[in-house]
């Protein structure tokens, strides 16, 4: 096999790993951006991934190919819904955000497995009949070499994340929002001076960070798993974290780690197709995700230099 046709075989592998990294990352920016750490990304892709599965199956006859995506819907709605309790708890009660954060993580979970349990009498749901399935993409898909690679076979969710990576710098960095949020997380009492309701802005990020996390959740089960138990989020939430990290939270900066972390996620299933991974154990491509990520950090963190009001609490009218 040529490097043209290991990359075609790759790179929609990569992007349909990526996907649900990309949309958590981004929500985890806006998020420490306003200067609030969310360490509950994990829970919130766990509430987008029950409520999209949950959807889904109770939908699938009624809306047909359409499902998929009114399930992203929803799970985003529930997924914001649910992350105002992180807001509360950390903007307006001025609770520790770490703790809030796993609170939200240990949350989440155990409400949807009780859930899962009491509606379909077992640790885990049905399999649904509407997933996403595969597609071309017109036109492009004809372009010599980089339309095979980049075109063909690939799931609409992993484009719609790149896009909104775009979309997302475009609002931090080009509108009067996105100053007003970048303002809020490196000096909140400098923008309160300035007019802009600190609470508010915060809030308000809280909840995209909530409908971007169950973006991500629901986009994972929907392609990945195609159900929903304990299990279906392990870790995502956490790679996501450290991507906006890795990052240095930034909406582009965390796109291309969520590329770099969705790499190592597919290691285990090209490693067939790719000669110097052949001879690997499988064990360590299924650990390597988290290897990686443990590197990258490592390696970078004392590098990159958060919001300075990351992980404060605001009170008004304090110095």
């Amino acid at each position: 096999m040529g490097i043209i046709d290991q990359l075609q075989s790759i790179i929609p592998l990569v992007l349909f790993f990526s996907a649900p990294l990309i949309f958590t990352a981004l929500g985890g920016v806006f998020s420490e951006r306003a200067g609030v750490v969310n360490i509950g990304l994990e829970g919130l892709m766990v509430m987008g991934a029950f409520s999209g599965i949950v959807f889904n199956l109770a939908y699938a006859d009624v809306f047909g190919s359409f499902t998929p995506y009114l399930s992203m819907l929803v799970a985003m709605i529930v997924s914001a819904l649910f992350s105002i309790i992180h807001a509360v708890a950390s903007v307006s009660l001025r609770a520790n955000q770490v703790v809030s954060g796993v609170a939200i993580n240990f949350l989440a979970l155990g409400l949807g497995v009780f859930l899962t349990k009491q509606w379909y009498g077992k640790g885990q749901t049905d399999k649904i009949s509407e997933p996403f399935y595969s597609t071309n993409i017109p036109i492009l898909e004809k372009i010599p070499v980089i339309g095979e690679m980049f075109f063909q076979g690939v799931f609409i969710p992993s484009y719609i994340a790149i896009i909104l990576a775009f979309v997302a710098w475009f609002v931090l960095y080009k509108t009067r929002f996105g100053l007003q949020l970048r303002a809020v997380g490196e000096h909140p009492m400098a923008a309160d001076t300035n007019g802009i309701n600190v609470y508010k802005m915060r809030y308000i990020a809280v909840i995209i960070s909530g409908a971007l996390g169950g973006l991500g959740g629901s986009v994972f089960a929907l392609i990945i798993t195609g159900d929903f138990s304990n299990t279906t989020i392990v870790g995502q939430g956490f790679m996501a974290l450290a991507a906006v990290i890795f990052g240095k939270w930034h909406p582009l900066g965390a796109l291309g780690a969520a590329l770099f972390f969705g790499f190592a996620q597919s290691l285990s299933v090209i490693s067939s197709g790719v000669p110097f991974l052949e001879d690997i154990p499988n064990v360590y491509l299924l650990i390597a995700p988290y290897v990686l990520t443990i590197l990258a950090l490592a390696g970078f963190i004392g590098r990159a230099e958060a919001p300075k009001a990351n992980g404060e609490p605001y009170i008004k009218g304090s110095r």
